[in-house]
């Protein structure tokens, strides 16, 4: 369907954060490209959905971490590559800057997507490591601060057990879905030293909690089935218990609150 009907339709580079409405461009190829990955990017979140079953086994858990990177990667390797195909076609000198910048921009977000999530995701360092909250606080900032949210970071900078970090990053992944119209995500500490746990209260226009999360983070036992879109707090939950930890998803006035104890 892509191919044959792609280029009946203006072809557009992928929007930019922020950015007006995108210029078009006379490239089949990179309308091409784009309708593929767009494709591509719905069979990896669909690959792995199912009614619900049983917990994942660990294998299947990477497999879907490994789908959800992969999801995060797409539009901006996408974009990349559209970008290049009108530069190989030597385009008018302002369709040649627009696509530069296209490409400049891209790769900084695919460079901090990966990233964040080698050390929200990954296995960031040998059993038992500590990891720098500075370090993490500058991923965070990379990933997550795109012209709709800020961070507000009061947590001090201090190492901290691996887990422990990697369960604060998810958690704002979590916070960042509740406000989809953009605001601030303002992080807190809960106690001190290493056994410090976090807040993190989102404050934006028609803040909410996604209740499909709210149960997976909540459910009193192991919840049924984790597909590619609900890996993520299935993950943070393993986290937090691997913590001792238990994860909250609540409402607080019109923000919404998460939060690790």
């Amino acid at each position: 369907w892509a191919k044959s009907h792609c280029c009946s339709f203006p072809k557009w580079f992928p929007p930019r954060a922020g950015s007006p409405r995108p210029r078009s461009v006379s490239n089949p190829k990179a309308c091409v490209i784009r309708a593929e990955t767009v494709q591509l990017s719905r069979n990896v979140l669909m690959s792995s959905t199912s009614t619900p079953g049983p917990a994942p086994d660990a294998l299947e858990l990477a497999a879907l971490l490994c789908s959800r990177v992969c999801h995060d990667l797409i539009s901006p390797v996408g974009a990349i590559v559209n970008g290049l195909e009108v530069l190989d076609d030597n385009p008018k000198p302002e369709d040649r800057d627009f696509a530069l910048d296209l490409i400049r921009k891209s790769a900084k977000t695919a460079s901090a997507r990966l990233q964040f999530c080698r050390l929200a995701f990954g296995a960031a360092g040998s059993a038992g490591a500590q990891i720098d909250l500075g370090d993490a606080q500058n991923m965070a900032k990379g990933h997550i601060e795109d012209g709709k949210i800020t961070l507000g970071w009061n947590l001090p900078r201090l190492l901290l057990p691996k887990n422990r970090v990697k369960l604060l990053l998810n958690m704002l992944v979590i916070a960042q879905q509740t406000i989809p119209r953009g605001g601030t995500l303002k992080i807190d500490p809960v106690g001190d030293g290493e056994t410090m746990s976090f807040r993190v209260t989102a404050a934006g226009l028609n803040a909410r909690v996604p209740q499909n999360i709210a149960d997976v983070l909540s459910a009193p036992s192991v919840p049924p089935a984790a597909d590619a879109h609900a890996v993520q707090p299935y993950y943070t939950r393993l986290l937090a218990q691997a913590c001792g930890l238990r994860v909250s998803l609540t409402p607080e006035g019109e923000n919404v609150v998460i939060s690790a104890a």
